[in-house]
């Protein structure tokens, strides 16, 4: 997806694209370290998280990808 294609709606940070989408904002920060998807400087505005976050998400990218998203169960620590 180019930035020219995108509408200013489209970009969010990651703890917005988790509410609208499901995936942990985790997932989604380790898909742009992977390159499958692409981050975008933010726009400055506040986040309510107390701190200003710095890098946005292409929402119409992460919902292709989180309509495949299923979460892995995690194991629990092994008792001793």
């Amino acid at each position: 997806m180019r930035p020219h294609d995108l509408h200013p709606d489209d970009l969010v940070y990651a703890h917005e694209a988790e509410r609208l989408t499901g995936v942990p904002a985790t997932v989604i920060r380790k898909w742009a370290s992977r390159g499958k998807i692409q981050r975008f400087r933010g726009d400055g505005r506040p986040t309510g998280l107390g701190h200003a976050a710095r890098t946005m998400y292409a929402l119409p990218e992460i919902r292709a990808l989180a309509a495949a998203y299923r979460p892995t169960p995690q194991r629990a620590p092994r008792a001793a």
